[in-house]
């Protein structure tokens, strides 16, 4: 259930002393081919990471070989002693592995504003390459965690039209700073599939706008956000370009949905589905104006069915409604009807973890959905504590 579930892959999770509290910090993804095509997307963050703007340069040719991650820092607005960091990386783990510096993604989270230790960077990418294996996925998925509470991972299996099956493995890691572009998160996908990097990249951006693009935790935006997917064709298989890319949406979906899952001091899980809507983009805009709303989230959290603070962030929107014919239900319960009262708020269950909201703009046939999560006293705790 990991990166190493696709043929054709090694991985490795370490302990390198990055971390005061000792856990491992380090992971490695290796592709071993016999392709090696890959894609990516990155944050849209204009304050973007070293490692970001040297992945972005690696990837432009389609192939990458290895990926390294580490946690415990996130090597953003380190200027160009952070870069040079960033490649000295690369150039470490393309020396052990064989390969060149310039296919070697580089993938750091943790702390903005602090140079990584080298001393312990450079031993470390030593270490995962002597500890690279077939079953390394799981290591590697705990490596990179940070505030992350549980490690995320994620398999789909398919065939292709001549029944050769092929895998594809994810993990990811994110429990806090979770907003588009990209929903800190790193996530590192393989497929064992034969798919060239045209295919892929085409996959991944689908993939990416119906599923991380949609997670949006605190409204934040990461520096960091790396989303890599590489591609061994160990398998033999080459699958339809659309049915590769909707095994590839599940395996998306289910990590960021985790990603909402773990999201830091939540206590509970929100999904806000805007639908009759007169366009996916507006679907998209009423959901993610409810998800960002602090006051809507911190009524969740207080288990307050106020639709008030619902209506009150969709009107703040340019999707196309008439505010008389809004409809909002929470958990089932349509308590807002035509723009006003509904069902009696008190019949709302917000008891379990999970929350629907569902808001009919009575517009259109489109919808989309956003996952978020309600804003707790944990959170702020833990975010006004977290460089200390």
């Amino acid at each position: 259930m990991t990166v190493t579930a696709p043929k054709g892959f090694r991985a490795a999770g370490v302990t390198a002393g990055l971390k005061a509290s000792g856990k491992p910090d380090m992971a490695l993804v290796v592709n071993d081919g016999p392709d090696r095509h890959a894609a990516a997307v990155f944050t849209t963050n204009r304050v973007m990471a070293a490692p970001v703007r040297w992945s972005k340069q690696v990837v432009t040719d389609g192939r990458v070989d290895a990926v390294v991650l580490n946690s415990g820092g996130a090597n953003a607005c380190t200027g160009p002693q952070g870069f040079q960091n960033t490649h000295t990386t690369a150039e470490k783990a393309a020396d052990v592995l064989g390969i060149s510096a310039g296919d070697v993604v580089v993938c750091s989270t943790g702390l903005i504003g602090e140079q990584l230790p080298m001393d312990k960077i450079i031993p470390g990418v030593d270490a995962l390459a002597g500890a690279l294996a077939d079953d390394g996925g799981h290591d590697a998925a705990l490596a990179i965690m940070t505030t992350d509470t549980v490690p995320k991972e994620a398999v789909f299996t398919g065939t292709d039209a001549a029944g050769i099956e092929y895998t594809i493995g994810g993990i990811a890691k994110g429990a806090g700073m979770l907003a588009p572009g990209l929903a800190t998160m790193l996530v590192v996908l393989t497929t064992d599939a034969a798919a060239a990097a045209e295919m892929l990249d085409a996959a991944l951006r689908d993939a990416t706008r119906v599923t991380f693009d949609r997670a949006d935790s605190d409204g934040c935006m990461s520096t960091n956000d790396t989303v890599v997917l590489l591609s061994s064709g160990a398998s033999g298989a080459v699958p339809d370009a659309d049915a590769f890319a909707a095994g590839l949406t599940q395996v998306c979906a289910e990590l960021a949905r985790k990603l909402i899952g773990d999201a830091e001091g939540a206590a509970h899980d929100i999904a806000v589905r805007t639908f009759n809507a007169a366009s996916e983009r507006d679907a998209e805009v009423v959901s993610r104006a409810v998800a960002r709303s602090n006051l809507f989230k911190t009524a969740i959290f207080g288990k307050d069915p106020n639709w008030g603070r619902v209506l009150s962030a969709v009107g703040t929107t340019d999707a196309a409604f008439e505010p008389d014919s809004l409809n909002v239900s929470i958990n089932g319960v349509e308590i807002c009807q035509n723009g006003g009262i509904g069902k009696d708020r008190s019949l709302v269950d917000l008891e379990p973890r999970e929350v629907l909201v569902e808001i009919d703009l009575a517009a259109g046939d489109a919808e989309a959905t956003i996952w978020t999560n309600d804003l707790t006293h944990d959170y702020v705790h833990e975010n006004s504590a977290y460089s200390s």
